[in-house]
């Protein structure tokens, strides 16, 4: 039992002894005692006030003697300041507290609900590599589906690829023009950077085409409309929709350069997916849901064979779902994957990581299935986050102004081997397979440490220099607080699969704490709350706050206290087993963001 349900259960035999009063869960508000105040916890009896007809500071003095009289084995001493009662917490119940945490190898986990919810994120296109915008959806995916796991949810985490459509066609119709058979073999590219480059040229042909149009006196509306090349795409995307074999072909073949790029950029993030789906097999659910709304009187067609669902009865507006030459939109896929996922899983919470830029479209989406009789259509989820921005403005990956995904990555690891270099003496049996791991790690780790410890939702400016700092709120901070935890414990000869059977051996009623001790272990107290905070919030950022936080803390009891020099052995094996658990809740709540943890810096 936590040190907040242990506290809750004497408050209420405390209100009801005192004053009669049968008290809630949800009426007990304990929060850490504030620092120019003594003590660890505080009670706010501001609650009981009323009932017990008496001052705060009377009530709160009240409290307090009953919980001293009652409950001498956790409270030590207590102090009450108006309506605030401030409890010092005994020692012996901090170590116990301690020893729990310790024999406890799922410390921090939920119970399993039973229940299971399906995340999808990453949602890319095959006509692009994945970019800085990407890096941010896939981290945040893959962080919310292992936080409730963590909370007892069932996770199947999901992608939907964007893999037709008229940006793909983009792609087709520009290595068909312009690219002389090139293939990722024969150009040394990854797949998705070989079509990303065609997609690029297209653009840039594309416009030729429109300034020469608009030269010769056509509206630059026209132009672009009557382009020779937008011409040739919208022709090619409507011969795939009717299954043309070469162009169904082509497009087979480019898919595959690119699936086979996004699986290895996926492998270095650290991100993975239970199933995939693919847009070009369920826009055609998606149409035929379509096609049953029409006929039933809920959608209707416009004189040039459009279909529109008019929503404007539901305050929104007029939304196309087919165009006039019978093709798709993102809309009428979406509905075809929302049903096709609901027949292959009991889903109980469906979310989709989606920027905010795409509210809008996840509110017609909920309407539109609701309206369509899936009764699943209110209960969907759009976890809307903030966009990346840069120093230089927002990214087009049509114009090539694009942080990519892989070079990206590529950066944070080589930055890191140059910090790393002037460092090299601390570890001088250090091997170089060793030495590029660890690079690989903190590279990785400030960059997602950086991207998750920001709020999900604000917007937010990438600064690489900002994120392989090892001092301050980030990634290789945190990492190297836990190698440093890591050294202690080798010298000691301790592991942290020791620490249970340290933990027995320590004499708990003789072992006084000092303030950094306590605190310390009131932080490790916190972490089941921190995780399931996380989950409730779907923030990541939550377990950033707290594992810097931890992080701090412990640092600062490491500059105050001998640990390994310490003369008192039952004092230095406390310390030990308590450097143990840190080290370990460290790990577990960085393992949730998807940052590894190396055991030498």
């Amino acid at each position: 039992m936590t040190l907040e349900e242990t506290l809750k259960q004497h408050v209420k035999a405390a209100v009801k002894a005192l004053y009669g009063i049968d008290a809630q869960d949800n009426q007990i508000q304990l929060q850490k005692t504030r620092p120019e105040f003594e003590g660890n916890i505080t009670l706010v009896v501001f609650p009981f006030v009323k009932l017990a007809r008496k001052a705060p500071a009377m009530v709160a003095d009240e409290i307090g003697q009953w919980l001293m009289a009652n409950s001498q084995s956790i409270i030590a001493k207590y102090n009450a300041v108006q309506g605030f009662l401030n409890m010092s917490i005994a020692d012996a119940f901090w170590i116990e507290q301690l020893e729990a945490i310790a024999a406890n190898s799922q410390y921090g986990e939920q119970a399993d609900r039973n229940q299971l919810m399906m995340v999808e994120y990453s949602s890319p296109n095959t006509n692009k590599p994945l970019h800085l915008g990407h890096v941010r959806n896939n981290l945040l995916g893959a962080s919310i589906a292992r936080i409730q796991e963590a909370n007892g949810w069932k996770v199947v985490k999901t992608n939907i690829v964007n893999d037709r459509g008229i940006h793909i066609c983009k792609s087709m119709l520009a290595w068909l023009k312009f690219g002389n058979g090139e293939t990722p073999e024969s150009s040394g590219k990854k797949g998705d950077h070989l079509i990303g480059d065609y997609y690029v040229r297209f653009d840039k042909e594309y416009r030729k085409q429109v300034a020469e149009l608009m030269a010769g006196g056509m509206s630059e509306d026209d132009a672009k409309r009557e382009a020779p090349l937008m011409k040739e795409a919208q022709a090619m995307l409507l011969k795939w929709e009717q299954g043309d074999k070469e162009v169904r072909a082509l497009w087979a073949k480019m898919n595959e350069w690119v699936y086979a790029g996004f699986d290895e950029t996926y492998k270095q993030m650290g991100v993975s997916f239970d199933k995939i789906y693919y847009e070009s097999n369920t826009y055609l659910e998606g149409k035929k849901e379509v096609e049953r709304g029409l006929s039933e009187g809920l959608f209707y067609r416009r004189e040039d064979g459009s279909v529109w669902a008019d929503l404007t009865g539901d305050g929104l507006d007029e939304k196309l779902l087919l165009r006039s030459d019978g093709t798709s939109v993102y809309m009428t896929q979406d509905i075809g994957t929302a049903k096709l996922r609901y027949q292959d899983y009991p889903i109980d919470k469906m979310v989709y990581v989606v920027g905010n830029e795409q509210e809008y479209h996840f509110k017609v989406l909920s309407l539109l299935l609701d309206k369509l009789g899936f009764p699943f259509g209110k209960e969907l989820v759009h976890f809307s986050y903030g966009m990346v921005e840069l120093p230089n403005g927002k990214m087009k990956s049509r114009e090539g102004t694009v942080v990519d995904a892989d070079d990206l990555m590529a950066q944070m690891i080589d930055d890191a081997k140059q910090i790393s270099k002037d460092k090299v003496n601390t570890l001088p049996d250090i091997t170089k397979e060793e030495a590029d791991e660890i690079a690989r790690i903190v590279g990785l780790g400030a960059l997602k440490y950086f991207i998750l410890k920001v709020d999900p939702r604000k917007n937010m400016l990438f600064n690489p220099e900002e994120s392989i700092d090892f001092n301050g709120n980030t990634g290789p901070f945190i990492q190297y607080t836990y190698a440093r935890i890591q050294s202690v414990l080798r010298k000691s000869q301790i592991t942290n699969q020791q620490s249970p059977r340290l933990c027995r051996s320590i004499e708990i009623a003789n072992q006084p704490l000092n303030e950094k001790e306590i605190a310390l272990i009131q932080r490790l107290t916190d972490y089941p709350n921190a995780v399931k905070q996380a989950g409730d919030e779907f923030s990541p950022a939550v377990l950033c706050n707290y594992a810097y936080a931890l992080a701090q803390e412990f640092n600062s009891f490491y500059h105050d206290y001998s640990i390994l020099n310490e003369a008192d052995e039952q004092k230095r094996n406390l310390r030990l087993l308590l450097s143990a658990e840190v080290a370990k809740v460290i790990k577990h709540a960085m393992s949730l963001l998807g940052i590894e943890m190396p055991d030498r810096m």
